[in-house]
């Protein structure tokens, strides 16, 4: 019989902890899943659980932003994007559009969406418009994105794309030397696409614990229970909690479509700056689909700097689990959601917008 979350609570609380043990989750859905559950309330006081960088719309470089509005501006085109994109800001004085709402109001033809299929159907509605589709988003999006275009789209449709890998950052934050966590929950739904298996770095390489869980109370508190167990015991292993669709080997058919649409290549996440192949570009057989070959004239090198959010934001630190959510200078004084300042507080992924959203509400910076 499967253990229920109550058991999995009761389990760790029989553990002999710490003082301290840090356990970071790499998924806007765990994030959300764990704050509106009450975990972190319910689970002993030495464990800390800290949100990592999972939020895809929240480390999307700005010049990427930048690039969609421009081409939505000043071409004749119908511009879709997923909706969290449309209200992420960028740098540019208030008299210009800030973010692809803005520019919609500006006259520019946005759609929101929320999946290729949709952009899809636009393209063969609209056959004489030229249909940009910019997709932003981590393997469980962007795998997809590839399919959409394996498969055959539209001749007018074109995808400024700006996809990422989740593994990459987690390893660059544990060549820092300053990782912050002591043991990592792996995201889900990245590995049903991609496999158990591109986890295991976290053991082989820096023998830390981890374990793959699901989005429900009871796959999170056993993933818990199990990287605590791990750390107690001195005995590491990447443990799959999250067997119902998670595999070694994940999903061969969206592998496959990514690896013939797409090349993984440096890039660069916002507030953070380049990360060595944690990044996806269109291959040169789907030229014909690329927008930043098609229109070129948008994409501004002077605006790919390290990532920079706005003045006073301190998002980037939230994405890499320096600091909660509550202790960033703007949160709920200048930064809400109604009024966002940074990405955090703009997607459903964004710590900051889940913390606000579970009721936490006053800053501590």
């Amino acid at each position: 019989m499967t253990a229920t979350a109550r058991q999995w609570l009761e389990d760790i609380r029989k553990l002999k902890l710490p003082n301290k043990i840090r356990i970071m989750n790499v998924c806007g859905g765990h994030e959300r899943s764990i704050s509106m559950a009450g975990l972190r309330g319910a689970l002993p006081e030495p464990i800390e659980l800290i949100p990592g960088p999972g939020c895809p719309v929240c480390v999307c470089p700005e010049e990427d932003i930048y690039e969609a509005i421009q081409i939505a501006l000043h071409e004749d085109v119908i511009l879709v994007a997923f909706g969290d994109m449309l209200r992420v800001p960028v740098n540019v004085p208030k008299s210009q559009a800030r973010s692809l709402e803005q520019a919609k109001g500006f006259g520019a033809d946005i759609w929101p969406i929320a999946s290729p299929m949709e952009a899809v159907q636009i393209a063969q509605e609209n056959p004489d418009k030229a249909i940009v589709f910019f997709a932003a988003g981590f393997e469980t999006t962007t795998a997809p994105v590839a399919a959409m275009l394996a498969q055959g789209a539209p001749d007018n449709l074109s995808v400024l794309l700006s996809g990422r890998l989740t593994w990459p950052a987690v390893a660059m934050l544990l060549d820092s030397g300053e990782a912050g966590f002591d043991a990592l929950i792996a995201p889900g739904h990245v590995a049903t696409i991609m496999g158990a298996q591109e986890w295991a770095f976290v053991v082989d390489q820096y023998h830390i614990p981890a374990a793959i869980s699901g989005f429900e109370p009871d796959s999170l508190l056993a993933a818990t229970y199990s990287v605590l167990r791990q750390k107690l015991e001195g005995k590491r292993f990447l443990d799959n909690c999250y067997t119902q669709l998670v595999t070694d080997d994940g999903n061969s058919s969206a592998r496959k479509h990514l690896s013939h649409v797409m090349n993984v290549v440096d890039a660069n996440w916002r507030g953070i700056g380049i990360i060595p192949q944690s990044g996806f570009a269109l291959t040169k057989a789907y030229a014909a689909h690329n927008a930043r070959l098609i229109f070129s004239d948008y994409a501004d090198d002077a605006r790919h700097r390290a990532g920079e959010m706005p003045p006073g934001c301190d998002c980037a630190s939230v994405v890499l689990g320096k600091i909660y959510p509550n202790q960033c200078r703007l949160y709920g004084k200048a930064c809400t959601p109604r009024e966002p300042i940074g990405p955090c507080m703009v997607s459903d992924e964004g710590a900051c917008r889940i913390w606000w959203a579970s009721g936490l509400r006053e800053s501590v910076a």
